[in-house]
């Protein structure tokens, strides 16, 4: 499956000015209608769900701060999409909402999928915390496609809040005790404000230095920032093999190999070119991967192959 770039295609942004202005051009009835049939409502969270105009904002961009959202971009007239969607549909129905899937049909929305910048149909992305993070094109083997929805589950999963207590959201006393600056932090998340959110957890961590967790939301939201399609303009991995010498260009393509689920590549990419580098270049990679490695728990067989590769990269 291909690697974990979008490039600057998917425009989240974009889509949602769209849907807004086409909204305020519409009667209030169709208003009503579309947003009725679109959202999750107090029936429960749908696993499934036909992305429209109206629910994208919802139930794909900010349900991507609570779980990983699997948008499907394809059509009925693709064999392809169509095995996709059915696979999609079934591993959701099972995966007890710890990711959704979003199916954008090209040929009822094409203003979505446009934005979303397909070349191809159908395209598959992840979404997490409202951007992209990988994608692939085509369809898969139903046991690739397990593989891929279990290592983003694994790796983005829990750096994302959760869904909410079915009929409780906003009311448990957890919720109403905590700390306010952390909900400051998610609408940041939410509406791709990655600096407000870092800024946020570096005055919490100012006051708790020790607090982990608030370390490992900063050191993920740096990471979805530097991921973010706007700073990009090729796809990193590809750019990086290609230039082994570039420092810069090895570090985007780890941060692009930890979120599409391989941490170990990631981390031989750096220890490698840790030993190729000195200076400021070797420590500008020790740190990235002091970075990554604060992703994972400490005792990650992952982390701690590493680590002992590290040590002997320093010396």
């Amino acid at each position: 499956m291909t690697g974990p770039y979008v490039g600057g295609a998917l425009d989240l942004g974009a889509i949602k000015q769209q849907a807004e202005a086409r909204a305020q051009a519409q009667s209030q009835s169709v208003n009503a209608g579309a947003a009725s049939s679109g959202g999750s409502g107090g029936g429960g969270i749908a696993p499934f769900f036909e992305v429209t105009e109206q629910n994208f904002e919802n139930e794909l961009v900010r349900r991507s701060a609570e779980v990983p959202v699997i948008a499907l971009i394809g059509s009925p007239r693709s064999p392809a999409s169509e095995q996709l969607k059915k696979d999609f549909e079934e591993m959701a129905a099972a995966g007890g909402l710890k990711f959704i899937v979003g199916y954008i049909n090209a040929d009822v929305v094409p203003q979505v999928a446009q934005v979303f910048g397909v070349q191809n149909l159908p395209t598959t992305v992840a979404i997490a915390a409202g951007q992209p993070v990988t994608n692939f094109e085509g369809g898969q083997p139903r046991e690739n496609l397990e593989q891929w929805i279990a290592a983003i589950v694994e790796k983005l999963g829990p750096q994302l809040k959760g869904l909410p207590a079915q009929g409780e959201a906003g009311e448990s006393p957890a919720e109403e005790a905590a700390d306010p600056r952390l909900s400051l932090a998610e609408d940041a998340l939410n509406r791709g404000d990655f600096d407000a959110a870092i800024a946020t957890y570096d005055e919490i961590l100012a006051a708790e230095p020790d607090n982990v967790e608030i370390k490992q939301a900063r050191d993920t939201t740096l990471l979805l920032k530097r991921l973010d399609p706007a700073n990009r303009s090729e796809d990193p991995i590809a750019a990086a093999d290609a230039a082994p010498e570039d420092v810069s260009k090895q570090l985007d393509a780890a941060d692009a190999e930890v979120v599409a689920g391989a941490p170990d590549r990631a981390f031989e990419r750096l220890i490698e070119a840790m030993k190729r580098t000195a200076g400021d270049d070797k420590e500008q990679l020790k740190t990235r991967l002091l970075e990554l490695f604060g992703l994972f728990d400490s005792g990650d067989p992952r982390v701690l192959a590493a680590r002992t590769k590290l040590a002997s990269a320093l010396y």
